[in-house]
């Protein structure tokens, strides 16, 4: 999944997690187990099938819901901006983006006639842009909302000499985060320069909140400190969970065929 979120982050004392909320537990039941998650900057939650996605607020009220089967298989959704929500159709290399009435604001971009058949990877980005990776080429490259080419990063593997493998994007302040599990998280500039290079490996997804790395391993939501390389952790012995997210100065916990939001 994907959380490129506006968030909230409580303060860290002596290496341990100390949270805080005063919201009630929420529970929220998948409509297929195994459903897919997506939370925006205003605690709007986003649970995603095969091809529908239904929105609840923060308070796990039933707002809307958009539901097609033109498109295919609903590949990613990434609601950086709430107000444009990116979704993606990997099968058919095409792009819609809903408003936040989960309304289609704009035709079907296709990738292909952008010149790209293999992007195995996109991702929103500032200023109504997105980010695509083309697994053709080892290549990033963003465009702006009138799908003007607006930064090319060259082929990666030659560049950095290192055959990366991603398989998530995310930005967050003007930065763009590449999961690469067998090398770790590859960060670029909102320019296409690469910066740095963050030793988190095999990871399938995570949050970056201020910096800082948040993802799940092992039963702990563990959290790579950027400034002082340091990962602090809190457990959670419930076996039965799949993953946690902290979001919003909330935990998001997430069963099979739920969530808990507490």
């Amino acid at each position: 999944m994907k959380f490129s979120i506006i968030i909230s982050v409580c303060f860290i004392v002596c290496c341990s997690f100390v949270f805080q909320t005063t919201e009630s537990e929420l529970h929220i039941k998948f409509p297929e187990q195994n459903s897919r998650l997506e939370i925006d900057g205003f605690g709007n939650i986003y649970i995603i099938t095969e091809n529908e996605i239904v929105k609840y607020n923060a308070i796990g009220i039933l707002q809307k819901k958009f539901s097609t089967k033109r498109y295919g298989r609903i590949d990613y959704v990434d609601a950086m901006n709430p107000l444009k929500i990116l979704v993606y159709y990997k099968d058919f290399q095409q792009i819609l983006f809903l408003d936040n009435q989960l309304t289609e604001t704009s035709n079907m971009i296709s990738l292909e006639k952008l010149g790209y058949e293999q992007a195995s990877l996109v991702c929103s980005s500032s200023n109504n842009s997105f980010w695509l990776y083309d697994k053709q080429n080892n290549e990033l490259s963003r465009f702006d909302a009138e799908l003007k080419s607006l930064v090319k990063t060259g082929n990666l593997k030659r560049i950095l000499d290192v055959d990366i493998k991603p398989n998530f994007l995310q930005e967050h302040n003007n930065y763009l985060y590449v999961n690469c599990p067998e090398e770790g998280i590859l960060v670029f500039d909102i320019y296409g320069t690469f910066y740095k290079t963050i030793p988190l490996k095999k990871l399938k997804e995570f949050v970056v909140v201020n910096g800082d790395v948040f993802y799940y391993e092992n039963h702990n939501l563990k959290q790579y400190q950027a400034q002082t390389f340091n990962t602090i952790e809190k457990q959670f012995p419930d076996t039965l969970i799949k993953t946690v997210y902290w979001q919003n100065e909330r935990f998001y916990k997430v069963y099979q065929d739920s969530l808990v939001v507490q």
